[in-house]
């Protein structure tokens, strides 16, 4: 590890302004991820700013009906907060699939979010990686791929990202504030994370400095909530694929329905033409393949990834099956 100046911020502002002075500053907290990527120098920071006592770890509901979460509320906090487990059960579901007991105790709600991809090969500093160092090629494009992405990725990455939790609060419509230069703004989630294209470095919107304070969940969203995560050991690992799904069912019809899909692209996924086509039609296997079909229609295997076209069609089919009649 290489030596960094370690500085603890006193207030929010105080963070922020850090932040925005120090050369190749990161925030920590929790830690879980940032740590081990220092400890292989794929993450080189010159400041450490401590954040992990500032007043950011608290879950308000708002005037509006909506619920704040704070951006150092632990992953064990939230899972079992009893309004997430009573109104938002996907995302402690989400939660309680993404790490160990031990994990969840440091992992912050702000830390999951910008975790880093879990590639072999941005993870080996003798490899190419154009994410971890650009220009210097995608190692995975030709060789082992089997966690890698179907969707979204480009020439330069085909790396997916992690988080379980990320894909909950895709499929809820989550918004992100964020601290910046003085001024605080808030972005939908799914504006918030970029996709590769030809620079798979710059992974979000966020600028130098910024510091995410909270994210807001929408009012309690009414329908079946489940979270099915595919993963190659029954704990403790990353997904294959996994699907976020809110159902309104009437019995008859899909009134309403949100869906994400993690493990499949570099971003937590959401494609609405998929719940265009599903809303208001009665259940099927004909319009579960259609769903899937445009799921997709854009999607490429890489080679030894290539099972995940067939995993994510089936998974899909089973969610919406177990949402709409109680099946598989």
């Amino acid at each position: 590890m290489r030596p960094f100046d370690y500085q603890r911020a006193e207030s929010i502002g105080a963070a922020a302004g850090l932040a925005r002075d120090a050369r190749n500053a990161r925030f920590i907290a929790g830690g879980t991820n940032l740590l081990d990527l220092m400890k292989l120098e794929i993450e080189t920071p010159q400041t450490l700013i401590d954040i992990s006592r500032l007043p950011l770890d608290t879950i308000e509901e708002t005037d509006d009906g909506r619920l704040r979460i704070g951006a150092l509320v632990t992953n064990a906090d939230l899972a079992a907060d009893h309004r997430v487990r009573r109104d938002y059960p996907v995302l402690s579901r989400a939660l309680l699939a993404g790490a160990s007991g031990q994990l969840r105790n440091k992992a912050t709600t702000a830390g999951n979010l910008l975790q880093r991809t879990r590639c072999y090969y941005f993870y080996n500093p003798a490899m190419p990686c154009n994410k971890r160092e650009p220009g210097s090629g995608c190692g995975a494009l030709e060789g082992h791929n089997r966690i890698h992405a179907i969707l979204g990725a480009s020439e330069h990455c085909i790396a997916t990202h992690p988080s379980d939790m990320a894909v909950a609060m895709m499929a809820l419509e989550a918004e992100v504030e964020i601290l910046g230069g003085g001024t605080q703004r808030t972005i939908a989630l799914e504006q918030f994370y970029r996709l590769p294209g030809n620079t798979p470095h710059i992974e979000t919107v966020l600028e130098p400095g910024d510091l995410i304070t909270a994210v807001v969940l929408p009012a309690p969203i009414p329908g079946r909530h489940s979270y099915r995560k595919v993963r190659d050991r029954a704990s403790y690992a990353f997904a294959l694929t996994s699907i976020a799904a809110i159902v309104d069912f009437d019995g008859t019809t899909i009134r309403d329905i949100r869906l994400a899909f993690g493990g499949l692209a570099p971003m937590p996924w959401r494609d609405r033409d998929i719940e265009d086509l599903l809303r208001g039609k009665a259940p099927s296997d004909a319009l579960w393949d259609q769903a899937a079909d445009t799921l997709l229609a854009d999607a490429r295997g890489y080679g030894e990834n290539d099972f995940k076209l067939a995993l994510a069609r089936r998974t899909l089919a089973a969610v919406l099956d177990q949402a709409c009649n109680g099946g598989r």
